[in-house]
């Protein structure tokens, strides 16, 4: 049997499976299914490891669970394999897997054989006993100043580090650009200075799930609603259940706030790196406007407590849905005449156009989602071709730019913008009759489950495993920056050392959501 002829398992978004309906096929019929569906057009959404349970262990250590994502035909494929402490790197056939891999012998200390430049992700210890798969002592604190940076020698050439340290109250990173002159030859960009062992810290026993759902709203601070509607629908699989139609219009509500605040705030961040003072000013307010009305619909500007596993927490009441309506059609003027001056300034679009760019070819090879992905040209919304309930848009809906540069992702923000204005607007206006959450029963045990939504950087994946008593024994997480961190460093390739603020702002990634 070849990787052609296996019989994929595939589900739709928020679907669940049971373990026994997924049985680990060999290492060469996996990898075969894997790089065939990625050469049809699947993408890698998620791709992990959990410990094999004894008695087959330590022969066959892990498992490896791959999510393929077929964005045209709205699926989810599923692929298992058991391997042992070694195994066949797929990087340089499929460099979206290239960071999954390090990251799989990070956490387990197995190792990629063949990776390209297989090193650590980050700098936190394995999560199994003994060393790491570069053989690092694990009774030693690690250090990610240790990681083998990548090096350009020539004449004139020289090398610019910056961070971890950062002033301010941004989080740590390091960022090491090869130059010559001020050209940038290559940037490479090493995080996970503050690892919180959020994946591990959801794995267990929680009864009424009141620690997972905290856990999930700190994932990302600006993507709480984001991550916490993926945990719901995984959880919501696992017990077999939906939300109510009422809920799920909540949820679509505040997911489209947390787009506009974000949006609206990173548009203004180009404005500043750019010198442009007066959109500069007015989205910073303007975002605070987006947080408040948040705040309006459930106690809280981030909305934590919003989202919970069967549905909401908080209703919209018909009195606070006309406050909220009053404030957005202000915002929504506010909002238009800011953005309108910052693409319709002749110096503006200077700075903006050619600069940062990235091939379509390059973003589909890297495996890049969101606004990354749609500045490129690429049609890519879970909205659209993966849709949670409540959540559907139109494939002729999905934003996208064809050029790949700072203004390309720029203007998506703002047709973004312009789509969740009317999408909030229309949500609350015929928001369904119901209640507003479902009891949930018990998880399925021995099950996956999978769940993906558009957050405001792009696509997020939750995906749970639960042993056989209906515990969650693996809770995997890919935060759109896991993706996206590759493209910005691609993104810097040939471009002025100078630029660089700029289009790290066009990209705007998590630190903490890539550090989980």
């Amino acid at each position: 049997m070849t990787g052609h002829d296996v019989d994929r398992v595939v589900v739709r978004n928020g679907g669940c499976v049971p373990l026994a309906s997924l049985p680990p096929v060999p290492w060469s019929v996996f990898a075969d299914a894997m790089l065939g569906d990625v050469a049809a057009g699947a993408r890698v959404a998620a791709y992990f490891g959990t410990p094999v349970p004894a008695p087959f262990a330590p022969d066959a250590m892990l498992d490896l669970f791959a999510v393929l994502a077929r964005d045209d035909l709205g699926e989810l494929r599923l692929l298992r394999t058991r391997v042992g402490e070694r195994f066949p790197s797929l990087a340089s056939r499929c460099p979206q897997v290239q960071m999954f891999e390090r990251e799989i012998g990070e956490q387990y200390g197995v190792v990629a054989e063949g990776h390209p430049w297989f090193k650590p992700v980050r700098g936190h210890r394995s999560w199994r006993d003994g060393a790491d798969a570069w053989g690092r002592n694990p009774d030693v604190p690690l250090v990610p100043g240790e990681i083998d940076y990548y090096r350009v020698e020539g004449d004139e050439v020289h090398e610019v580090a910056v961070g971890p340290v950062h002033a301010g109250i941004i989080e740590p990173g390091h960022f090491r650009f090869q130059c010559h002159g001020e050209t940038v030859l290559h940037l490479e960009i090493a995080l996970g200075y503050q690892h919180r062992g959020v994946e591990r810290m959801m794995t267990g026993s929680d009864a009424d799930g009141t620690r997972a759902r905290q856990l999930v709203e700190t994932v990302a601070g600006d993507t709480t609603i984001g991550h916490a509607t993926a945990h719901a629908l995984v959880r919501e699989a696992l017990a077999g259940v939906a939300a109510p139609a009422r809920a799920a219009a909540l949820r679509s509500v505040a997911l489209e706030l947390e787009r506009l605040a974000n949006h609206v705030g990173d548009i203004g961040g180009l404005a500043t790196d750019v010198g442009f003072l007066p959109t500069s000013a007015f989205c910073g307010r303007i975002r605070g406007d987006y947080l408040n009305v948040t705040a309006e619909l459930c106690g809280n500007r981030f909305g934590r407590g919003m989202v919970r596993p069967g549905g909401v927490g908080f209703d919209a009441e018909p009195a606070v849905r006309e406050r909220i309506l009053k404030r957005m059609a202000a915002i929504d003027r506010d909002t238009r005449g800011a953005i309108r001056l910052f693409f319709g300034t002749p110096s503006v679009l200077a700075r903006l156009e050619g600069t940062g760019v990235l091939t379509p070819a390059t973003a589909r090879e890297l495996g890049l989602v969101g606004v990354a992905a749609r500045a490129c040209g690429l049609a890519m919304d879970t909205r659209a071709q993966h849709p949670p309930r409540g959540e559907a848009i139109g494939v002729d809906q999905i934003a996208v730019a064809p050029d790949g540069d700072v203004h390309a992702r720029g203007r998506v923000r703002q047709r973004e913008i312009e789509s969740s204005l009317a999408r909030v607007k229309e949500t609350l206006a015929g928001l369904p009759a119901g209640t507003i959450h479902t009891p949930l029963p018990a998880a399925a045990a021995g099950s996956l489950a999978v769940a993906l939504v558009e957050g405001w950087r792009g696509e997020i994946v939750h995906v749970a495993v639960t042993d056989a008593g209906g515990d969650i024994a693996r809770y995997k997480i890919v935060d759109p920056s896991f993706h996206n961190w590759s493209g910005l460093a691609m993104a810097l390739r040939g471009e002025q050392i100078s630029d660089f603020p700029l289009i790290n702002k066009s990209f705007n990634l998590s630190y903490c959501g890539f550090d989980l």
